[in-house]
């Protein structure tokens, strides 16, 4: 079975809205600044963005918030062809743990990840059909260690559920990660060595300790 390259899909669409001399609303959920760098580099050359940033997995509370005064930095600075406007979600720690009940104690990338990945994308797809956005999408497939494939399908699910088309992607593609990596280091961002939550934090540090 071959596996769908969404990235093509990504390029297909944007090739099919700049030919329509249109530029759509998009709500993008970000889970933190670097991640963010390159998808909104790429993505606002053809796209009006409004950047979310609804993370309550983050641990710990100064973490959520050098995360999120990171995220405006960067929308401040960078020099967008169209706008960037920023929404800073609820930090709703209780809601994240109640949906990993249970998976405490599961390696990161599992049934923890995809939960916490519908936790967000959930909040994101409802607001985008409260603002009337053309689409909605997350910075989360960026990352290597972040599976595309469960991350679109939890993006497409929700778009049936809501009516707003989801803008499939597989940021990482393309040199994306090592793009944001260079973008990073361009604006003096703060990078983090762990995905976000506790849990996250505890596995990287028994890493750390076990070199």
């Amino acid at each position: 079975m071959n596996r769908r390259n969404y990235q093509r899909e990504l390029e297909e669409k944007i090739q099919k809205i700049s030919k329509d001399k249109a530029v759509p609303k998009l709500l993008l959920h970000s889970c933190c600044a670097p991640c963010s760098s390159y998808v909104i580099e790429y993505l606002s050359q053809y796209f009006s963005i409004t950047v979310f940033y609804y993370n309550p997995n983050i641990y710990p509370d100064e973490e959520y918030e050098k995360r999120v005064e990171e995220q405006k930095r960067f929308i401040r600075e960078f020099p967008a062809k169209y706008p960037v406007d920023f929404i800073r979600g609820d930090f709703e720690k209780e809601s994240f743990y109640e949906a990993v009940r249970g998976l405490e104690d599961t390696k990161e990338g599992g049934e923890r990840c995809s939960r916490c990945f519908y936790l967000r994308l959930s909040k994101t797809a409802f607001l985008a059909q409260k603002l009337k956005a053309d689409y909605f999408t997350t910075t989360l497939s960026i990352s290597p260690l972040k599976n595309a494939d469960r991350l679109n399908e939890i993006g497409e699910e929700l778009s049936r559920k809501t009516g707003v088309s989801y803008l499939c992607s597989d940021f990482k593609k393309k040199n994306g990660y090592k793009r944001s990596v260079e973008l990073s280091a361009d604006f003096g961002m703060y990078r983090q060595d762990y995905c976000g939550c506790i849990f996250s934090k505890q596995e990287r540090e028994a890493q750390k300790e076990g070199r």
